[in-house]
Protein backbone atom coordinates (compact mmCIF):
# COMPACT_ATOMS: atom_id res chain seq x y z
CA UNK A 1 0.00 0.00 0.00
CA UNK A 2 1.24 3.78 -0.59
CA UNK A 3 1.64 6.48 1.22
CA UNK A 4 -1.31 8.15 0.44
CA UNK A 5 -3.90 5.16 0.77
CA UNK A 6 -2.37 4.36 4.26
CA UNK A 7 -3.47 8.08 5.10
CA UNK A 8 -6.66 7.88 3.56
CA UNK A 9 -7.65 4.56 5.49
CA UNK A 10 -6.42 6.37 8.66
CA UNK A 11 -8.71 9.05 8.22
CA UNK A 12 -11.74 6.76 7.14
CA UNK A 13 -10.81 4.63 10.64
CA UNK A 14 -10.53 7.48 12.62
CA UNK A 15 -13.96 8.99 11.72
CA UNK A 16 -15.49 5.00 12.27
CA UNK A 17 -14.15 4.80 15.49
CA UNK A 18 -14.90 8.13 16.83
CA UNK A 19 -18.54 7.24 15.82
CA UNK A 20 -18.77 4.29 17.38
CA UNK A 21 -17.09 5.66 20.73
CA UNK A 22 -14.50 2.79 19.84
CA UNK A 23 -11.79 4.72 21.85
CA UNK A 24 -9.06 2.46 22.35
CA UNK A 25 -9.36 1.28 18.53
CA UNK A 26 -8.74 5.20 17.71
CA UNK A 27 -6.15 5.30 20.68
CA UNK A 28 -4.43 2.82 18.40
CA UNK A 29 -4.45 5.28 15.42
CA UNK A 30 -3.05 7.87 17.15
CA UNK A 31 0.72 9.14 17.78
CA UNK A 32 1.79 9.48 21.36
CA UNK A 33 2.29 13.49 21.11
CA UNK A 34 -0.87 13.81 18.67
CA UNK A 35 -1.81 17.44 18.45
CA UNK A 36 -5.45 18.53 18.43
CA UNK A 37 -6.38 22.16 16.72
CA UNK A 38 -9.64 23.81 16.44
CA UNK A 39 -8.64 27.38 15.02
CA UNK A 40 -12.74 28.64 15.33
CA UNK A 41 -12.35 28.15 19.28
CA UNK A 42 -7.97 28.91 19.43
CA UNK A 43 -7.68 25.85 21.61
CA UNK A 44 -5.12 23.15 21.10
CA UNK A 45 -4.92 19.45 22.77
CA UNK A 46 -1.54 18.14 23.21
CA UNK A 47 -1.45 14.38 23.54
CA UNK A 48 -2.75 10.96 22.77
CA UNK A 49 -4.65 10.80 26.26
CA UNK A 50 -5.83 14.47 26.63
CA UNK A 51 -7.20 13.37 22.81
CA UNK A 52 -9.06 10.63 23.73
CA UNK A 53 -10.08 11.94 26.97
CA UNK A 54 -11.51 15.11 25.09
CA UNK A 55 -13.70 13.22 22.85
CA UNK A 56 -15.03 10.78 26.09
CA UNK A 57 -16.47 13.81 27.45
CA UNK A 58 -17.63 15.55 24.47
CA UNK A 59 -20.75 16.36 25.47
CA UNK A 60 -23.73 15.25 23.32
CA UNK A 61 -25.51 13.11 21.07
CA UNK A 62 -23.12 13.70 18.26
CA UNK A 63 -22.87 12.03 15.24
CA UNK A 64 -20.06 12.20 12.68
CA UNK A 65 -20.33 10.85 9.22
CA UNK A 66 -17.62 11.07 6.32
CA UNK A 67 -18.09 12.40 3.43
CA UNK A 68 -14.81 12.70 1.42
CA UNK A 69 -10.94 12.46 1.53
CA UNK A 70 -8.39 13.86 -0.01
CA UNK A 71 -5.29 12.11 0.55
CA UNK A 72 -2.04 12.88 -0.41
CA UNK A 73 1.34 11.26 1.20
CA UNK A 74 1.43 12.07 4.99
CA UNK A 75 -1.52 14.87 4.66
CA UNK A 76 -5.45 13.95 4.08
CA UNK A 77 -8.51 16.56 4.32
CA UNK A 78 -11.49 15.59 4.53
CA UNK A 79 -15.28 16.53 4.45
CA UNK A 80 -17.16 15.57 7.64
CA UNK A 81 -21.27 15.74 8.00
CA UNK A 82 -21.30 16.37 12.46
CA UNK A 83 -24.40 16.24 14.02
CA UNK A 84 -25.45 17.16 17.76
CA UNK A 85 -29.06 15.44 17.91
CA UNK A 86 -31.00 17.66 14.93
CA UNK A 87 -28.17 20.25 14.31
CA UNK A 88 -25.97 20.06 11.35
CA UNK A 89 -22.38 21.28 10.57
CA UNK A 90 -20.07 20.45 7.90
CA UNK A 91 -16.12 20.20 9.35
CA UNK A 92 -13.12 20.25 7.24
CA UNK A 93 -10.75 18.17 9.18
CA UNK A 94 -6.91 18.29 8.02
CA UNK A 95 -4.72 15.16 8.90
CA UNK A 96 -0.63 14.72 9.05
CA UNK A 97 0.48 11.35 9.81
CA UNK A 98 3.39 10.12 11.38
CA UNK A 99 6.47 8.07 9.64
CA UNK A 100 4.94 5.14 11.16
CA UNK A 101 1.55 6.18 9.89
CA UNK A 102 -0.35 7.06 12.87
CA UNK A 103 -2.19 10.26 12.93
CA UNK A 104 -0.11 13.25 14.47
CA UNK A 105 -1.78 16.49 13.42
CA UNK A 106 -5.49 17.08 13.51
CA UNK A 107 -6.36 20.29 12.50
CA UNK A 108 -10.62 20.58 12.82
CA UNK A 109 -12.30 23.69 10.78
CA UNK A 110 -15.49 24.67 11.85
CA UNK A 111 -17.96 27.20 9.63
CA UNK A 112 -18.00 29.76 12.29
CA UNK A 113 -16.04 30.68 14.92
CA UNK A 114 -17.49 30.25 18.69
CA UNK A 115 -16.55 30.34 21.95
CA UNK A 116 -15.57 27.41 23.59
CA UNK A 117 -17.55 25.79 26.13
CA UNK A 118 -16.92 25.51 29.54
CA UNK A 119 -15.53 22.17 30.99
CA UNK A 120 -12.77 21.19 28.72
CA UNK A 121 -9.97 23.28 30.55
CA UNK A 122 -8.05 20.97 31.65
CA UNK A 123 -7.63 19.36 28.27
CA UNK A 124 -6.65 22.81 26.16
CA UNK A 125 -4.26 25.52 25.71
CA UNK A 126 -6.09 29.05 24.34
CA UNK A 127 -3.64 31.04 22.07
Amino acid sequence: MDESSGTRQAVHAYVERTERRDWEGLGALLAEDVVYEMPQTRERIRGKDAFLRFNMEYPGDWHLELRRVVADGRHAAAWIDARVGAEHQDACVWFETSEQGLISRIVDYWPEPYDPPSGREHLVERW
